[in-house]
């Protein structure tokens, strides 16, 4: 069995074979935000299937592809799609793309992600910067020996989510006119939606919105050192505060609806960074 460096390495290998000059910037998107893809000039798109190691999405909405392109003269690496604790990967395969991504030499990591609104001022179609998160899976992603090559063993959490990535996201969002607020990103494990109970803890903790993913991808992330700025997008109201059952085709077009928007906003960010 080949170790999770070595994995990582021959995964960095043939993506660099692919992409001789990767950038330093890398999207990973979300359910439904699969388009944003399209915002990107002069893109060649690698399929995850022949990356070694990489696994295959399986949830609608997450293509499985490596997209690399320009914004405005500007590299950046997208992946359209990611993988989930609930499809029944580990925390290491969840979180296998941020390794690699730090292998190639990515410094700034922007992760999106279709979530529920628990704030009370929050309806569908809402951006939110991510400040902080709890993480609430019933694991962490750093569990098990650490390879100091990756990270140290007792990396920092204080400030997850960059705070001058967060102020460049405020100042360009007010100059494009888009509404951006912060907040609190709860990540349950899945895949079922949250009860209506459980909403109401959430909401006791201090979560803004709930979803199922990021935050393992984020302390991964810091563990390396990579900058990240996080969107929440909200597609539903949570279980609760909604007077509909939430359903996934709900979250994909909601995500949609909101991608052109968010790509202008990521556009503008990836300028400035």
């Amino acid at each position: 069995m080949m170790d999770l460096a070595e994995r990582v390495l021959e995964a960095a290998t043939v993506i660099r074979e692919r992409f001789v000059d990767f950038p330093r910037v890398a999207v990973v998107l979300g359910s439904g935000m699969g388009d944003f893809v399209n915002a990107l000039e002069e893109r060649d798109t690698f399929a995850f299937a022949l990356i070694p190691h990489f696994p295959v999405p399986t949830v609608t909405g997450h293509h499985g592809n490596l997209v690399v392109g320009y914004f405005g003269g500007t590299p950046v690496a997208a992946l359209q799609g990611r993988f989930h604790y609930y499809e029944g990967h580990d925390l290491a395969d969840v979180t296998f793309p941020i390794r690699v991504l730090h292998k190639l030499g990515v410094r700034t990591v922007i992760l999106t992600a279709a979530t529920g609104g628990i704030r009370a001022d929050l309806k569908p179609g809402d951006l939110i910067a991510v400040s902080d998160h709890l993480n609430l899976i019933g694991h962490n992603p750093l569990r098990g020996a650490n390879d100091d090559r990756f990270g140290p063993r007792f990396p920092e959490m204080s400030c997850v989510y960059s705070p001058r990535l967060r102020q460049i996201a405020a100042e360009e969002a007010s100059r494009l006119s888009i509404t951006l607020s912060e907040g609190v990103y709860a990540a349950l494990p899945g895949p079922s939606y949250e009860t209506p109970a459980e909403i109401r803890m959430l909401r006791t903790l201090g979560a803004d919105v709930v979803g199922m993913s990021t935050v393992p991808e984020a302390i991964v992330a810091r563990h390396g050192g990579i900058d990240v700025l996080a969107f929440a997008i909200v597609t539903n109201l949570a279980s609760g505060i909604a007077t509909t059952p939430i359903s996934h085709e709900e979250v994909l077009e909601a995500g949609r609806n909101v991608g052109p928007q968010l790509s202008r906003l990521i556009a503008a960010v990836v300028a400035r960074i």
